[in-house]
């Protein structure tokens, strides 16, 4: 990805697989599958390669999560597609997938005293309230995401859809961290 200090934890991609889904249909063809529609009203599948849950609901449409890449995105939602189509369940051919959010982390490899960063940076952009959450939260306006930092240097990237905005992220806070004299 560019940087090899970026790890990628989790993709959030969705999908349309038909005009409407028989959930309860579904639950017996996906051996393992869980639907308690009391409870959620989707139905959740996990697959074991790659590990990735689907959410699947009546409205046709599919949330895929846990994937570390855009080919497991593509091999989870493939997989569910042809289950589907051997179990005799009518669905499209080539569902368009849209990229939600990736969730990436960054190691800064410095340790960070988040009071002095929190100030030097600015309040339009930041939030930090360590009695409610230990990190602090600043917001990149371009590209549009969330970076949360925390005191020993890990950066948590959330709000990207493609990977090279948590690069360009990273680096506008490298950019910004480095004016302050932290890096």
């Amino acid at each position: 990805m560019g940087d090899d200090k970026i790890t990628i934890e989790n993709i959030v991609a969705s999908t349309a697989i038909a005009d409407k889904l028989d959930l309860s249909r579904i639950a017996l063809a996906l051996d393992g599958s869980e639907y308690e529609p009391d409870q959620f009203p989707g139905l959740i599948y996990r697959l074991i390669e790659p590990k990735t849950a689907v959410l699947i609901f009546r409205s046709g449409k599919v949330n895929c999560t846990g994937a570390k890449d855009l080919d497991a995105v593509n091999l989870t939602i493939k997989t569910i597609v042809s289950k589907l189509r051997k179990a005799g369940i009518d669905v499209y051919d080539n569902p368009e997938i849209i990229v939600q959010n990736i969730v990436a982390v960054y190691d800064l490899g410095v340790d960070l005293n988040l009071t002095d960063i929190a100030m030097s940076l600015g309040l339009e952009n930041v939030e930090y309230e360590p009695e409610q959450f230990p990190g602090l939260v600043y917001r990149v306006e371009e590209p549009k995401v969330v970076l949360l930092l925390f005191g020993s240097g890990k950066v948590v990237c959330t709000g990207a859809k493609k990977d090279d905005e948590i690069l360009e992220a990273v680096n506008k806070l490298k950019e910004e961290l480095q004016k302050i004299g932290y890096l």
